[in-house]
């Protein structure tokens, strides 16, 4: 099936065509305007972004909207991950931000959200699911892998410590909030065809 995937990511881009293989994802069109991310939840963030890209070309579209949630500061900052330190801020400007607010000797928890959101146009169905992954935050960044809060976010699920930005792609595909929602989409995509 070919998809679409709405957002102007490139790492995201590259990740969403691993992970749903063989399945071709599409960029979005340079003309396809996206709505701003002005929900209150990342499932109300993606479905927008996933209806306007279907609205614009008329292809089954599909989007995602991830952050990160630190236990310290309540689940900020939440569906604000990319614009924390301010509107264009860099992810370096993001991540420090997170590091300077999160108390060094308090509650380090953290957890990385991905809702992804599909939309067809031509038979109106609509899909939304949520996937998940826990760590805590390292005191400072390691790692030159991945993007965002990758290099300190030190995940549960391997017990040596490592930052996502020191795993392999393989590794963080395996665990991450993305590649659970990937996999759990293509999932939903083979039962969806078996359905037809």
């Amino acid at each position: 099936m070919d998809l679409l995937l709405a957002t102007r990511n490139a790492h995201k881009l590259r990740e969403f065509a691993d992970l749903l293989a063989p399945h071709r994802v599409d960029p979005l069109p340079d003309e396809v305007e996206l709505p701003p991310e002005t929900g209150e939840t990342f499932a109300e963030n993606a479905l927008g972004k996933a209806r306007a890209a279907a609205a614009a070309t008329g292809r089954p579209a599909f989007a995602d909207d991830s952050g990160i949630e630190a236990a310290a500061l309540g689940g900020r900052p939440g569906v604000r991950s990319a614009r924390y330190a301010g509107e264009h801020a860099t992810d370096e400007e993001n991540l420090s931000k997170l590091l300077r607010e999160v108390p060094y000797d308090g509650d380090r928890k953290v957890r990385y959200v991905c809702a992804l959101a599909y939309v067809d146009p031509r038979s109106g169905t609509e899909h939304v699911l949520e996937a998940t992954c826990d760590g805590t935050l390292a005191p400072s960044p390691r790692g030159s892998g991945g993007f965002g809060y990758d290099p300190a976010f030190v995940p549960d699920d391997y017990a040596d410590g490592r930052t996502m930005a020191e795993l392999s792609p393989e590794e963080k595909h395996a665990i991450s909030h993305r590649g659970r929602a990937g996999r759990a989409f293509a999932d939903w995509l083979a039962r969806a065809a078996e359905a037809a």
